[in-house]
């Protein structure tokens, strides 16, 4: 069984700097049907105009993953890490016992566009840790690139949670399958384009929960290249 998540049903907050959208509970917003799924907590689009962004602040116990789509992400932490994140990066901070850090527009002429996607750990407490990679899209092009593990496989940044994140893009046709086994459940996110998901489309915004042990196929349903997130969490 698939449940859709439509784009226009999400939270919806425009700060003026900050135009955000919220596909599970977060900050201010609450919407007790979608909470969460299982341990992916949050997936929050966002666009930050120029010159924009979010002051030092803190966080713990948190698997966060910034996945940028569009323009350019600066990024600065008390662990000491400095960076600038683009479209085909991966970045994974683990917050653990607790970081500070802030997160900026890096672009003085254009929004910047991404993803910014939460993730319970298995355990509380743990170091703090960071992450970052890039994948190409000849890496993604119709197939499901796993960009982030449990365990580090396949050049994946690795989380503190069974959960696996796949990226994949897709031109007007092509298809990716995976199986989900017992006991493993998927959710699908359309960051870019449409897609059809085992038939009916999402577009950009939707999103879509999975029930364990189906078979997902997913393929592109957009004129241009669309850009899918597939999350398999246990």
């Amino acid at each position: 069984m698939i449940t859709l998540r439509k784009s226009e049903e999400r939270g919806h907050f425009n700060h003026g700097w900050l135009n955000t959208y919220h596909t599970f509970s977060f900050s201010d917003y609450y919407d007790p049907r979608f909470v969460g799924f299982r341990n992916l907590r949050v997936i929050n689009e966002d666009r930050v105009a120029p010159g924009e962004g979010l002051p030092t602040h803190p966080h713990r116990d948190m698997e966060i993953i910034s996945y940028v789509l569009d323009g350019a992400l600066a990024h600065n932490d008390s662990m000491g890490n400095g960076s600038v994140i683009r479209p085909g990066d991966v970045q994974r901070m683990s917050a653990g016992r607790g970081v500070r850090h802030s997160e900026y527009n890096a672009n003085p002429g254009e929004p910047v566009h991404f993803l910014q996607i939460w993730i319970t750990p298995a355990e509380r407490g743990i170091e703090p840790g960071y992450e970052q990679k890039l994948f190409s899209p000849e890496d993604k092009l119709g197939k499901l690139k796993l960009v982030a593990s449990p365990d580090g496989s396949d050049n994946s940044v690795t989380i503190h949670q069974d959960v696996r994140l796949y990226a994949s893009l897709l031109e007007k046709g092509q298809e990716v399958e995976l199986q989900l086994g017992q006991g493993r459940y998927g959710w699908v996110q359309v960051a870019q384009g449409a897609a059809t998901l085992n038939g009916p489309t999402l577009n950009q915004g939707n999103g879509a929960a999975v029930e364990a042990g189906e078979l997902v196929r997913i393929a592109g349903a957009d004129e241009g290249r669309s850009e899918v997130l597939f999350f398999d969490p246990a």
